[in-house]
């Protein structure tokens, strides 16, 4: 059976994720306590299911211990286990509960352990909620949704989940540096050092994978020097990124305001790399 279990900071979309997947043909479950996750897997396969779906959070504190053995077991038992982990900056979390209005989940029980009207602040929350969720994070392909629409985050789960049956899904990511580095990133490099067309004025408006952005930056040595150490670099190593049996590597490319030159790295780097792995591309500014 194909199990996809997603959990991750509150906030970060799991709800939306979760809806995606059911669109995609997954017996979806939320919040359910890692205890049950076994039970239910025997259950689902006894009644012939092929995909599950499973979100697990921090309200299930008492039993998040056991996930990293219970998925072991469920690999033993030769079912295809992936992790997806959802998180986003702390502002971001911020913003999303001040719109919905809603509490945090921790709040409530943080309240109980101490006394009902001693509720913690939701930036206590957040950080208490990550330090619960630390062991689980690396468990599989880590998400930053800082930033990202609903549907955007739907597009992005569906590639990935599309990409399940290969051995390892290479990501190229273009960012701005002014904005941060995304939180889901496994190699960084910076592009900043190069000539920027921004500041020429009819390039300006202009993104890195439009033709007279493209000629610019063709025309720079310094460009294609970057261009082949960074190629090299991913070449080298990525066969060892395979045999670490990772499911994803994110390879993140930096520049300024995340429209001309590292759009234009991805673009090369994810056309250069098309028949060494499953490929995939953002452009998180973009977007």
């Amino acid at each position: 059976m194909r199990i996809l279990i997603i959990t991750g900071i509150s906030g970060s979309g799991k709800s939306i994720g979760l809806a995606a997947l059911e669109d995609a043909g997954y017996f979806c479950v939320d919040n359910l306590p890692p205890t049950l996750l076994r039970a239910l897997v025997e259950t689902r396969q006894k009644d012939g299911a092929a995909k599950l779906a499973v979100a697990v959070d921090a309200r299930s504190a008492l039993s998040l211990a056991e996930l990293p053995a219970d998925i072991r077991w469920l690999k033993q038992q030769g079912h295809d286990v992936k992790v997806l982990f959802l998180t986003a900056k702390t502002e971001s979390l911020i913003t999303r509960f001040s719109e919905t209005r809603r509490s945090h989940p921790l709040s409530h029980r943080e309240a109980t352990d101490k006394s009902p009207t001693d509720r913690p602040t939701l930036v206590e929350c957040i950080r208490r909620e990550r330090e619960m969720l630390a062991d689980i994070e690396g468990l599989g392909q880590v998400i930053d949704t800082s930033g990202l629409s609903a549907n955007k985050l739907r597009a992005w789960i569906k590639d990935l989940v599309g990409s399940d049956h290969t051995p390892l899904t290479l990501l190229f990511e273009s960012f701005a540096f002014k904005y941060g580095v995304p939180l889901d990133a496994d190699l960084v490099f910076d592009v900043r050092i190069l000539p920027n067309p921004y500041y020429d004025l009819a390039l300006r408006p202009l993104t890195g994978r439009d033709e007279p952005v493209i000629h610019f930056l063709d025309a720079l040595p310094e460009v294609a020097d970057l261009m082949a150490d960074i190629r090299h670099f991913v070449e080298k190593w990525l066969p060892s990124f395979k045999n670490d049996n990772r499911s994803y590597l994110t390879v993140a490319i930096g520049c300024t305001g995340g429209q001309h030159r590292s759009v234009y790295f991805v673009e090369n780097l994810a056309a250069h790399f098309h028949d060494a792995a499953r490929v995939l591309k953002r452009h998180r500014e973009l977007d």
